[in-house]
């Protein structure tokens, strides 16, 4: 898939707290992020906001809830309204979590995790796939944080390699997640990223959290990426080529901006790219698949 994806460089998560951050920052920041769900079902000046936005950056819209996990199908007008979405902004490739929001049509008010079995893993794939052939572009999914872990029959790794085997979607790989992850559950990185298919990698999250007094990490996109973190993509732009990162911050935004730009140009770097690596992409499809008629 990675081959025929634009490479878009080292981004940043849109909020509305760094929209004048980001305007002042001219090429600073290669492209953005941005949630999908403030923008489906939206009045015309949200979309409006957002064609602007889009002619100063390339933009993805990244999701959280299609609800891939959910004992129901993913709803067809939120799919529908998704595939609008992507043409509309020309995002070369859209993400959603390995996980499930909703059940019955209840919010659950998080990214829960899947129970890990090989059916589990081959029913989310195939939603997975449809959800991808009806928006004509690739779906990325994302690993997630999970505070509690009960017995599963594969580990982290083994399900989302079995998700990759049974679709043709890509990989959002949380650096972020993955340290806390293997921090709270004792497991090695190494061997993590020896099970998954590194090649299926398009883009990186990184961002910060906090660690609470009895040592247990939390993902609150509140703080300076760490160093496990940078360490972590370097690993992984050692084994494989990504088309890009994203940097996530959501509360207590510095007051300097150039913090951020810092930690934009710091994954540009240590990605291997030069300044102003990121190449503006039109719609890109797999290769003998496009949006489906609807």
């Amino acid at each position: 898939m990675s081959a025929y994806l634009p490479h878009l460089g080292s981004g940043l998560g849109y909020r509305r707290q760094l929209a004048d951050g980001i305007t002042a920052s001219g090429f600073g920041i290669d492209w953005l992020e941005v949630i999908t769900e403030h923008y489906l079902f939206a009045p015309p000046d949200t979309r409006e906001a957002l064609r602007e936005l889009r002619r100063g950056h390339p933009l993805v819209p990244h999701g959280l809830e299609l609800s891939l996990g959910s004992p129901e199908p993913p709803d067809p007008r939120y799919v529908e309204e998704l595939a609008g979405l992507v043409e509309e902004i020309g995002a070369p490739w859209f993400s959603d979590h390995l996980c499930f929001t909703r059940a019955d049509a209840i919010s659950v008010g998080t990214l829960a995790p899947l129970p890990r079995s090989s059916a589990v893993a081959q029913l989310v794939a195939r939603r997975a796939q449809r959800v991808q052939d009806e928006v004509g572009v690739p779906l990325i999914l994302e690993n997630i944080t999970y505070h509690i872990d009960l017995p599963n029959p594969l580990t982290e790794a083994q399900f989302i390699a079995e998700v990759m085997e049974h679709c043709e979607c890509g990989l959002l790989l949380d650096l972020t997640n993955l340290d806390i992850n293997s921090r709270n559950h004792h497991y090695d990185v190494g061997d993590f990223l020896d099970t998954i298919p590194v090649e299926r990698v398009v883009q990186v999250h990184l961002a910060g959290g906090t660690e609470e007094a009895d040592g247990t990490a939390r993902d609150t996109h509140s703080a300076p990426v760490p160093e496990r973190v940078w360490e972590l993509l370097a690993e992984l732009t050692a084994r494989t080529e990504i088309k890009a990162t994203l940097l996530e911050r959501d509360q207590d935004f510095p007051e300097d901006f150039s913090e951020i730009t810092a930690e934009v140009a710091r994954a540009r770097e240590t990605a291997g790219w030069g300044a102003g690596s990121g190449v503006p992409g039109a719609p890109v499809a797999l290769p003998g698949r496009g949006r489906a008629e609807r």
